[in-house]
């Protein structure tokens, strides 16, 4: 991949930065600021080499066209107060007023344009649509730093256009991102275990089957647990349950078994009588759910002390971990029990972890944990998972 260095003297010249700050929000407060952190260092290095620094991101899913809901405002407010130095910015990606501001800035400025998905433009699947848009936003550079790791398996105007249309290398943080994939791809330390967790089997059934050939021990909590519950028989009441893919999860299992990989599945589930935060709740064994006391209407919303600890003796004994996906629903104390003791497991093994982006980085940061406890926490959800899968991703690609 191309790094900063191969751009050349960077002194006086406009830099795009394809940044992920995507983070969420609340009334309009970020709630989890991870993601601009992570930008901080690229954009400290090209202020050092006196860049003239555009910065452009999403945030969101906006139907391409401006929604007070996905403004980036609050972004550069935030980032001003992290970077210690101003961020401008401009209620538009392309426009006059983007490209007065543009023209405005001095060596080491930094200005952060509005959300790109407010042009159709950014997500089109039309090639000259997305092309058209791409261009208008190297109109106002020189040279074009990709740094947003959370996008680079999409393709983009941002992502993989605007890479063609100027002198390109991947950030710090892309760099950074690639080296502990491939820590965990081509060499990993064992015994390595993965743990994942999150709502839907489908979302991870590609990971799974690539990893069943790589790992030693599979650990899966979440909502995607009940699928292979029912694979292997077991009434899950109202649980979330993807039934289309029982046959496929059974042939998971049938393949970590012919393999020798080891797939730990919970054997106690905290069942609610609702989904909601203040719901009765009681635990029960992972074979007994339908046998709670609410009958078939029951929901499991975690797993249960006696998985914790046993999804934490697998962590602890592993040399490496990688983790994608909360193991219940964290966001309601009552069921957030079986998220915090993994998240305290990764902190306490002496292996090398990884948080795989996405619910779980928000997961460690909304349950106390710092960034710093952990070996690494990646910025890209779905990109680290498509990675793991064995996917090429294009933004990647065009970077080559």
């Amino acid at each position: 991949m191309r790094t900063i260095d191969t751009l050349g003297p960077l002194r006086s010249r406009t830099v795009i930065v394809r940044c992920d700050l995507n983070v969420p929000l609340s009334e309009g407060e970020i709630t989890d600021d991870g993601r601009i952190r992570a930008s901080l260092g690229t954009i400290a290095e090209l202020r050092e080499a006196g860049a003239r620094i555009v910065l452009i991101s999403h945030l969101g899913r906006p139907k391409g066209e401006p929604d007070d809901r996905y403004s980036l405002r609050p972004v550069a407010v935030r980032m001003a107060e992290l970077l210690g130095a101003p961020v401008e910015f401009v209620g538009e990606t392309v426009g006059s007023e983007a490209e007065a501001a543009v023209a405005a800035l001095a060596d080491g400025d930094v200005l952060l344009l509005e959300n790109l998905r407010f042009n159709p433009g950014e997500t089109s699947a039309d090639d000259a649509e997305r092309r058209a848009f791409a261009e208008r936003i190297a109109a106002l550079g020189d040279a074009f730093v990709s740094d947003g790791f959370g996008v680079v398996h999409r393709r983009q105007a941002s992502v993989t256009d605007l890479a063609e249309l100027l002198p390109s290398a991947g950030g710090r943080l892309v760099a950074d991102e690639l080296a502990v994939l491939r820590r965990l791809t081509d060499a990993p330390e064992r015994p390595f275990s993965v743990v994942l967790g999150g709502s839907k089997v489908s979302d991870k059934l590609g990971v799974i089957s690539h990893l069943i050939e790589r790992v030693d021990t599979l650990v899966i909590g979440g909502g995607m647990l009940f699928t292979f519950l029912a694979a292997q028989g077991h009434d899950v009441a109202s649980s979330l349950l993807e039934s289309d893919q029982i046959d496929t999860v059974r042939d998971a299992l049938q393949r970590a078994k012919e393999r020798g990989v080891r797939i730990v599945l919970p054997t106690d589930i905290v069942v609610a009588e609702r989904f909601a935060a203040d719901a009765e709740h009681e635990t029960v064994a992972a074979d007994a759910i339908a046998a709670s006391r609410f009958g078939a209407s029951g929901i499991g919303l975690d797993i249960g002390p006696e998985s914790a600890r046993r999804f934490a003796e697998v962590i602890g004994a592993s040399a490496t971990v990688f983790w994608n996906g909360p193991m219940g629903v964290f966001e309601m104390e009552a069921f957030a029990a079986g998220t915090r003791t993994v998240a305290r497991a990764l902190t306490e093994t002496d292996g090398f972890t990884v948080v795989g982006g996405g619910d779980s980085a928000a997961a460690v940061r909304a349950l106390g944990f710092s960034d710093d406890q952990f070996g690494h926490i990646s910025t890209g959800g779905g990109a680290s998972l498509e990675f793991l899968e064995g996917k090429s991703l294009p933004g990647l690609e065009v970077l080559a």
